[in-house]
């Protein structure tokens, strides 16, 4: 008899030993050892091979689980053109073969294998998925335990015998009615091209649409799916069944192959489900293959990975793809797809109802032709690890094989082609790659372990299933082959390190013995685990029902929480780990209040308000295709914008805002009233595209003027429409467009910053060059203009002959770093480092080098400061291209271009290079290379010799010759710290900042504890269609500790979400003196939050350049004041003095200061 809460298993404790990182965590144990011979051959002819169907080498899966009661894990495998088979666990790793006996040996093209007490007599049953090509023999099996080590076929008795080419079914309690209900995933045989770019089918017309199988409750199953409203077609390789949502009713995730997105369907609770994917996340894996959902970084929300096909190395890379097609990518778009790209991707759960995927980030995106992931905690250390099987027969997908069978079928007869390409088949290498296994690390990322664990052994590997088989306190594999034997892997992390685990059985109900959809929660030293009772995982493939926890260190459990699938709860306290404990649902209890997940805070610092005081305005962006002028582009110049400025145009005392425009269209100036609402007003009719913009006292007459920098790639070099504009204020808000004020500067511009750095008493300005139309990456034409009575004079080669062409430059920033009170510049941009140019009597040196971040080459896109350590000087931060990219750069691996104009056509060929293995490769595919340099046809007839190639042998040294080389070696976004001499110090922001490339940034004391924190936004979907579209940040707020330290703070506690291609940032105040913060999103709507806050804002006169700020603690802290900071971005010029200052001085640019006296209430009055 079982009894709730006691040890009933008790395992061999061994004596404690050091871990050996020498030793392999996972042992490969031959067959002759554990008995287990099956292999799923696949016999190949004429009528039988990858040229005709296509699903020929898709696999089998593996269940794992206790068919006899004796508390040992059996393994059932399927077979395509082979018999399943069942082994028992004799125990020891030794295994019987009872197929024959069992009754459960197949003649047919099974696929998936469910294990599942069907009829609730305490027995565990298999219900076997069949495909293949012969639609006779295409009907389901389900084989019902009769409880003496037999089992009887009775699909159609249940109501279960689906013909509809099934990959899995996973049973899941949809209805909460209590008994198990079915999901039939399916994948149809159907002869035509299955990437064709055609629309959507959503009605049930699709012959590829999953089932849903409702349970009668009296041992038959009623297919529901139309009801359901499961009609959405998709060529189903994986599923996976969790409570998404957090709502207490499970829901489904499904993998698709080919073109058909992968599809969520969210449980309405009444039967039904609603497709949900394109409101959950930004964009999906192409060939969705197998798929997990657990929690991997242990916030408590489940997170999704899902499996694709791009390999790791650059052979495989360069052979598997042909040139970009953009304008099919956008055609798909326009008939509703998600964006899907051709790599793993791994969805993080923001906990809002939305995904951040960060697969590139967490450095499992690229695992080959991958079928299986499974998470699990396979070193105890209480993290998360994942398995990836992988491996194809035939690598079909080879560009070589492809071009060669399409030119070849314009000859001959059907039959004398087929063997043709028969033959062709025969020859043809598969992808033979060994699974990959990693380690999560903690902090959203993983190791490839894959060689120093043991999984070096190549192969053709599918479903793969996890159970500790020995029962030795940790996990081992089973992995189901192509023509091999099946793997089995023993772990000896009981044997190699000294970490702890909890297991947990789980006694259901009658209808639900193993407790599905059951949720556990663990707590211990501060540190929760959530697991959620899943079987159906990975691929095609079950796993065990036992519940296994890794601790660690950890020897006890502070709490340990269960929720039972109908609410009921159970808690434990102070569990001894080491131990595989027994819970009975019979113990459970309804909770006395419903429990409010604690990610979901009653409160959050900011509010969205986006519409509501008349801030309302979409983006417009013009599709201008910059890849069809040069193909190797690594993203558009074209969709950088909008910029925003506020300033109180109209000379009402109240901020008002400018949002700027795409090329053709007119940038919006909202002016503000007495109330508090915004109306909108056109500036001036534009071809245009905005860039930076800037109110600012251009000819000093009391008012502000708006500069508007004029940028993009829709034109040509040199065309006056890149001419920057200088519209000036008559008092009231009406602008006049002076032509005459500005000199003749037709670059693509960036960002627009003022300040007077000559300090003769007006404000000067430097204004970006971001692109070269065309040259890419030759530097762009940067200005610096002296204002001279409200007409601007270009000085920049007597001021600073560097910053004439500095590079690509997306960001300045006036701002005095060595505190010398002359006002210095610093400036960054793409291929470009961090640069500090001093200010040494009106003249600008570039100190760079003394300033230590000369190295930092990277993407870098915005700035913005603050005295973050309290010490008196700027500290800085800024935005880059950030680590969830396929490009990783460093010192000795950077991300480089070589460019010039190769071929002598009249053009630069910007070839993009990074390290893949440790070798320097071109990034772009052979083909989109020849669409930039046609005479490369010639040099790489082949994709495999290109794929074989280096840079040194794509390029000759004589075509090196006097190309432009830039370089990148530092992706991060930055926290640069002043040390006070000159030198600067560059660290990281936290992983949560680097998930995106980070444009819009904002330093405040947010939430009013004296320390300076910072909001980020970004994104980029601009970038060229394979590497695809940066979408994982949603905006993010780093609080700070006033040490230079920053934590992230979840967006559900934040309240700060922008889940867009986010760009300028500013804030303002509005007619009541509250905070207003606004974000311009490229090609979308103006996003508006507020939030409370506790310090008091004092407007400042245009000569303010800084303040010295006073703290309780007695510390003095520095507040600059701007005219244009971060990525085309301008904020309100305020002092903000927060509960904790309690003194404050304010300088102008002349030397001139004035104190600010701080009273009880925080009443302010100034002093001369």
């Amino acid at each position: 008899m079982k009894i709730a809460y006691t040890l009933v298993v008790s395992l061999l404790l061994l004596a404690a030993c050091r871990p050996n990182n020498d030793s392999r965590l996972f042992e490969l144990v031959p067959a002759s050892e554990t008995g287990i011979t099956f292999a799923n051959t696949i016999t190949t002819s004429d009528s039988m091979n990858a040229l005709n169907f296509d699903y020929i080498y898709n696999g089998g899966g593996v269940a794992v689980g206790d068919v006899n009661n004796d508390s040992l894990p059996d393994i059932y495998f399927t077979g395509n053109m082979v018999s399943g088979k069942l082994y028992l666990n004799k125990g020891n790793f030794q295994f019987e073969d009872i197929t024959e006996k069992a009754g459960v040996s197949t003649t047919k093209w099974t696929t998936g294998v469910a294990m599942v007490d069907i009829n609730t007599d305490g027995l565990l049953d298999l219900y076997v998925c069949v495909a293949g090509k012969d639609s006779t023999q295409s009907a389901n099996l389900l084989f019902v335990s009769n409880g003496n080590g037999t089992f009887t076929e009775k699909a159609k008795e249940y109501g279960l015998a689906d013909t509809g080419y099934s990959t899995q079914a996973a049973f899941f309690d949809y209805d909460n009615d209590g008994d198990l209900d079915m999901y039939l995933l399916t994948n149809a045989y159907e002869n035509f091209n299955r990437n064709i770019t055609r629309p959507k089918f959503t009605k049930g017309e699709g012959k590829s649409t999953d089932r849903l199988y409702r349970n009668n409750g009296d041992h038959t199953f009623t297919n529901v799916s139309k009801e359901a409203g499961i009609l959405v077609e998709g060529y189903g390789l994986g599923v996976a069944v969790s409570d998404i949502n957090q709502d207490g009713w499970p829901d489904v995730y499904v993998a698709n192959d080919f073109l058909t997105n992968d599809l969520l369907w969210i449980n309405n609770q009444n039967g039904t489900f609603t497709e949900s994917a394109a409101r959950y996340m930004k964009h999906q894996s192409h060939n969705g293959m197998g798929t997990d959902v657990a929690d991997y970084n242990n916030d408590g929300l489940v997170d999704i990975v899902v499996l694709d096909m791009l390999p790791e190395d650059n052979l495989r890379q360069k052979t598997m793809f042909p040139a970009p097609n953009y304008d099919r990518f956008e055609q798909t778009l326009q008939y509703g797809y998600i964006p899907q790209y051709i790599r793993n991707t791994l969805q993080l759960n923001n906990g809002n109802g939305t995904f951040s995927e960060i697969g590139q980030l967490a450095g499992i995106h690229n695992t080959d032709w991958s079928w299986s992931a499974l998470f699990a905690d396979y070193d105890n250390d209480g993290l998360k690890d994942l398995l990836i099987t992988n491996g194809y027969r035939k690598d079909v997908t080879n560009m070589d094989f492809i071009t060669y069978s399409r030119e070849n079928s314009m000859f001959g007869t059907d039959e004398t082609n087929k063997k043709r390409m028969a033959g062709e088949l025969d020859k043809l290498a598969g992808a033979n790659v060994h699974n990959y296994i990693f380690r999560n690390k903690g902090d959203l990322t993983f190791e490839d372990k894959s060689l120093t664990w043991g999984m070096s052994e190549p192969g053709y590997s599918n479903g793969a299933a996890y159970a500790d088989l020995d029962q030795d306190g940790d996990l081992d594999l089973v992995v189901n082959n192509i023509d091999q034997k099946a793997s089995i892997y023993r772990n000896n992390a009981d044997k190699v390190l000294t970490h702890t685990y909890l297991q947990i059985e789980l006694i259901g109900t009658d209808l639900n013995k193993h407790g599905i959809g059951t949720k556990i929660e663990l707590v211990s030293g501060g540190k929760k685990q959530f697991q959620e009772q899943t079987l159906y995982r990975g691929y095609k493939s079950t796993v065990d029902p036992l519940i296994h926890f890794g601790l660690g260190s950890i020897t006890k459990v502070d709490t340990l929480t269960v929720t039972w699938p109908d609410g009921k709860l159970q808690q434990l306290y102070n569990v001894a780990a080491k131990q595989r404990l027994v819970i009975d649902y019979k113990q459970s209890k309804v909770p006395e209040s419903v429990q409010v997940p604690a990610h979901i805070p009653s409160q959050t610092l900011f509010t969205n308000i986006s519409g509501r005081n008349g801030l309302v305005y979409k983006h417009q962006e013009s599709d201008y295709v910059d890849f069809k002028i040069q193909p190797l582009l690594p993203h558009k110049f074209s969709q950088n914008g909008p910029g925003i400025a506020v300033g109180d145009a109209d000379g009402n005392g109240l901020d008002d805002v400018y949002v700027g425009g795409a090329a053709g269209k007119s940038g919006v100036l909202f002016f503000q009233s007495s109330s508090g609402t915004f109306e909108s007003h056109e500036v001036a009719k534009q071809r245009e595209e905005d860039m930076g913009s800037l109110f600012f006292d251009a000819d000093k007459d009391g008012d502000l003027d708006l500069y508007v920098a004029s940028g993009g790639s829709e034109f040509e070099e040199n065309s006056a429409y890149y001419q920057d504009r200088l519209y000036v204020n008559d008092g009231k808000g009406n602008f006049t467009h002076q032509s005459a004020a500005l000199p003749e500067m037709r670059t693509s511009g960036s960002c627009v910053t003022a300040a007077d750095y000559d300090q003769d008493g007006d404000l000067d300005l430097f204004v970006g060059g971001r692109i070269v139309p065309g040259k890419y990456p030759m530097p762009a034409r940067s200005y610096i203009l002296q204002n001279n009575g409200g007409k601007f004079t270009d000085i920049t080669a007597q001021l600073c002959q560097e910053l004439q062409k500095p590079g690509l430059v997306t960001a300045a920033l006036w701002t005095d770093f060595n505190n010398d009170n002359q006002i210095d510049l610093i400036v960054t941009g793409e291929w470009m480092p961090v640069s500090f140019f001093e200010n040494k009597n009106g003249r600008l040196t570039n100190v760079t080098n003394n300033a230590g971040t000369a190295q930092a080459t990277g993407w870098w896109n915005s700035l913005t400061s603050g005295d973050f350590d309290q010490d008196g000087d700027m500290d800085y931060v800024a935005g880059n291209l950030g680590l969830n990219t396929k490009y990783k750069a460093s010192e000795k691996e950077p991300v480089c271009v070589y460019a010039k104009d190769y071929d002598q056509n009249g053009s630069i060929d910007p070839i993009l290079c990074y390290y893949i293995m440790g070798e320097n490769h071109p990034t772009h595919p052979r083909d989109a290379l020849i669409d930039q340099i046609n005479g490369m046809r010639g040099r790489f007839p082949r994709y495999e010799q290109y794929g074989k190639a280096t840079l040194d042998k794509v390029l000759t040294k004589q075509e090196l010759e006097g190309a432009l080389v830039v370089r990148s070696e530092y992706f991060q976004s930055a926290y640069i710290e002043n040390q006070g001499n000159g030198k600067f110090v560059m660290r990281p922001l936290p992983i949560q900042a680097q998930v995106a490339p980070v444009f819009g940034m904002l330093s405040r004391d947010f939430d009013g504890d004296g320390q300076l924190d910072v909001l980020l936004t970004g994104n980029s979907y601009a970038a060229e269609v394979q590497t695809g579209q940066y979408d994982a940040s949603v905006g993010l707020l780093l609080k700070g500790d006033g040490k230079g330290d920053f934590s992230p703070v979840p967006v559900t506690k934040s309240g700060f979400f922008v889940n867009k291609d986010a760009k300028g940032i500013a804030e303002l105040m509005d007619s009541k003196g509250n905070p207003l913060v606004l974000v311009a999103c490229n090609a979308d709507s103006l996003e508006s939050f507020t939030y409370k806050s506790t310090t008091e804002s004092i407007k400042l006169l245009p000569s303010d350049q800084y303040a010295i700020l006073t703290h309780k603690n007695g510390k003095k802290s520095k507040q600059e004041f701007y005219y244009g900071s971060a990525y085309l971005s301008q904020s309100a010029r305020v002092l903000k003095l927060s509960e904790d200052i309690i003194a404050a001085t304010i300088y102008e640019s002349n030397g001139k200061s004035r104190v600010v006296t701080i009273k009880a209430g925080l009443a302010v009055i100034r002093q001369p």
